[in-house]
């Protein structure tokens, strides 16, 4: 294994520039400087320059959409294959856990007898936690499911991310001293209020995984499932020689359509409206659903779901992208004419998700237009002593940039209490 990496290490130019750093990695890790010291098989002076900026490495090695991200921006991918930096990363952390490399960096007293409470035990919860918990403070993690792990647990299918990794990293961060309390959900038996007034200052990072609706005929008929919830939950029906739809072009997509045919579908087709480039999902991630034996109908959307109390059918429309003064990316707009009929057991909405609104409202916290919850630039919302990040404030919805928010509000959350 260590031959194969030393590889993957002598392919980095060891750019000055550090173009994966510092445009391709939300958390800014120093990905020059790390793999130049796991090629020089100095593995832990790797691993102390990861964890200044991750604690996360083990995961987000394994699952970011590196193409997108790090290795998108690798100034080697231009002419030829980026450098593997992901698979390094997840090597350097695999490699601490057997080690047992100090994970401690230098642990200040600065927020000595300072109490955090940490509500959602997600990427960004466990990030956070574990940055305060550094500098001294007493963090405390309340949890509504009996793991922690968020999306990581309840989203990502084991076949993508092993479940031994997941709770290695977890179990790491809280030897950092970190306590947790399980069986907790914020306005059934966990009040907001209450919280305020126990701790210096209470970070919520619950997640956003109400999943949204396409708003069309027939998304009340049985048969028909939000992506996130059937991930979250796992209140699978029998695919058995069944055919199912899945609406969406993101990783939860994916997962959605590995993890049916892997149960048994007969058929699972992904139908996402634009094409295949204008996918939020990586091209592995595609790659490896096509392996599996799920098919794609792309410029393709659903426009009504049908049957009789059940589903039956699905009416589609074939689309054409175009260009719109101010918008990001092309606009699909429907063909006229083209619409028609397939046969479907089931269909799965997997075109995102939303913050649970009833919380912000029982907990009387702001929310945005987008209805996220509110927060300013540091994270903190209004003038209380709370701060949020991740997919509760809108966050693009990857776990780096979930953990990101989660370090840098435990900056603002030290500032503020100092």
């Amino acid at each position: 294994m260590e031959k194969d990496i030393q590889e993957l290490t002598n392919y980095c130019l060891n750019c000055a520039s550090k173009p994966c750093s510092q445009k391709g990695c939300p958390l800014d890790n120093d990905i020059p400087t790390f793999i130049k010291y796991t090629k020089e098989g100095e593995f832990e002076q790797a691993y102390q320059t990861l964890i200044q900026t991750t604690v996360l490495g083990s995961v987000c090695g394994r699952i970011c959409p590196h193409q997108k991200q790090c290795q998108g921006s690798c100034v080697r991918g231009f002419k030829n294959e980026p450098v593997s930096i992901g698979e390094i990363e997840a090597f350097i952390f695999d490699k601490a856990f057997e080690e047992k490399y100090d994970r401690s960096i230098k642990k200040e007293n600065v927020l000595a007898n300072k109490k955090v409470a940490i509500v959602g035990g997600g990427p960004s919860g466990l990030t956070c936690s574990a940055f305060l918990a550094r500098k001294g403070a007493k963090v405390t993690i309340y949890e509504k499911y009996d793991v922690l792990g968020g999306i990581l647990s309840h989203g990502i299918p084991d076949f993508r991310l092993d479940k031994k990794i997941l709770n290695k990293t977890i179990t790491s961060i809280l030897n950092l001293g970190i306590e947790v309390k399980y069986g907790k959900e914020l306005g059934r038996n966990l009040q907001l209020a209450d919280l305020q007034k126990q701790y210096d200052a209470v970070f919520l990072a619950f997640g956003a995984n109400i999943s949204r609706k396409m708003e069309i005929e027939g998304e009340e008929l049985e048969g028909v499932f939000g992506g996130n919830a059937l991930l979250e939950l796992q209140n699978h029906p029998d695919y058995e020689n069944k055919i199912v739809a899945v609406s969406g072009g993101g990783n939860v997509a994916m997962d959605c359509a590995r993890t049916i045919k892997r149960l048994g579908a007969k058929k699972v087709m992904v139908i996402y409206r634009r094409s295949k480039e204008e996918m939020p999902a990586e091209e592995k991630e595609i790659m490896e659903a096509k392996e599996d034996g799920v098919e794609f109908l792309f410029q393709n959307n659903i426009v009504k779901i049908l049957g009789n109390k059940k589903v039956e059918h699905i009416e589609c429309v074939k689309t054409k992208l175009i260009e719109k003064e101010g918008a990001k990316r092309k606009i699909p707009i429907d063909i006229d004419g083209s619409n028609y009929i397939l046969d479907v057991d089931y269909v799965v909405m997997a075109v995102g998700a939303n913050v649970e609104t009833d919380i912000l409202n029982t907990q009387h916290l702001p929310s945005t237009e987008r209805k996220y919850l509110e927060v300013g630039q540091n994270y903190r919302v209004g003038d209380t002593n709370i701060f949020a990040g991740g997919d509760l404030i809108g966050t693009t919805s990857t776990v780096a940039w979930a953990a990101r928010d989660g370090r840098e509000a435990a900056r603002a959350i030290e500032e503020y209490i100092n």
